[in-house]
């Protein structure tokens, strides 16, 4: 008895279910990368704000000195030794893949000053090999610091007591690209191996957009 016709049915439910599958990876893939990119309370995008922070060189770093620059933005607590030094090993890769586009800068917030003192801050980036003039560790003011991180990035969690991160910032891990208008335009995982290419490309990409001034 013949199956040819069996097989053409199980041909085309195959083809369906491949097709179907590779959709929802791209559309997953995007949404991997917006999951974490909430407006601002307005409903309008979110953009960084100004600011005066502390480099670890001890050099005051405001936001006039990242006008017209690329960020790629992560979010660093030195206390923690497995997550939050993944993501920068990630940045440091990060780093790497940027080398020489004078139109990127790398920004670490730490969500703890009061124990990321500048000194502190140099040693943890000293470990990374963190260019000093291409990848700002800031840290300051306690309420200056989370005002940033709040606006411009990461929610708070509603309880205080739910989380052990300082600040009870969520989805701290995530890195962070702003384009050179100051919007917040992605997050990305930053637990994922994949992640330094994905934000490198996205750079690229926005770099070819027409960005209104």
């Amino acid at each position: 008895m013949s199956h040819s016709g069996n097989n053409s049915s199980w041909d085309r439910v195959t083809l369906a279910v491949i097709t179907v599958a590779a959709l929802v990876g791209l559309g997953g893939g995007f949404w991997a990368a917006k999951r974490f990119c909430p407006p601002s309370v307005s409903g309008s995008p979110r953009y960084l704000i100004d600011f005066a922070l502390t480099d670890r060189t001890g050099r005051s770093v405001t936001r006039a000195d990242l006008t017209n620059q690329f960020l790629v933005v992560n979010f660093v607590f030195t206390s923690c030794s497995v997550s939050c030094l993944q993501v920068s090993r990630h940045m440091a890769r990060i780093q790497e893949l940027v080398a020489g586009q004078n139109d990127v800068r790398l920004v670490s917030f730490t969500v703890d000053p009061r124990t990321d003192t500048p000194s502190v801050l140099a040693k943890f980036g000293a470990r990374l090999g963190a260019d000093t003039n291409r990848w700002l560790l800031l840290t300051g003011d306690k309420a200056v610091v989370h005002s940033v991180i709040k606006t411009c990035f990461l929610d708070r969690k509603t309880d205080p007591v739910g989380g052990a991160m300082p600040g009870g910032f969520m989805h701290a891990d995530q890195i962070a690209v702003v384009d050179p208008r100051g919007q917040v335009r992605a997050f990305f995982d930053g637990m994922k191996s994949g992640t330094p290419h994905d934000v490198a490309n996205t750079i690229a990409s926005l770099r070819n957009e027409k960005l209104k001034p």
